[in-house]
């Protein structure tokens, strides 16, 4: 029951993300309720491979890649779901950066 709340706020901060950065967009809830589901899904398994393969890149950027690659599921996640659209590599950076921080908030809230 608990991983269907957090689906949702990441759903919720996927649609608030949307308003602050223009280089993607999120076409109703029901898009960014799957789209949380699958950026999820990408995260347990896709994205600890990706940082496996770039451990060297990222501790010579001294962890900075890991925003690349938080990126790179982003953008991933946006061209499996339909009505979730990546238009650039910087939305892809900003849209996950903004949908984490805003996720973070909303789940620290929850769990008081």
């Amino acid at each position: 029951m608990n991983w269907i709340i957090k689906i949702i706020l990441n759903g919720f901060a996927l649609i608030v993300a949307d308003l602050f950065v223009a280089g993607f967009q999120i076409r109703g809830i029901k898009a960014s309720l799957i789209a949380a589901l699958i950026l999820g899904i990408i995260n347990t398994i896709i994205r600890p491979i990706l940082v496996l393969f770039t451990l060297p890149i990222t501790i010579f950027s001294l962890g900075l890649f890991i925003l690349v690659i938080n990126a790179i599921t982003f953008a991933l996640t946006a061209w499996i779901v339909d009505g979730f659209v990546v238009y650039s590599f910087s939305g892809a950076f900003w849209g996950a950066i903004m949908t984490t921080i805003i996720s973070w908030l909303l789940n620290s809230l929850a769990k008081d």
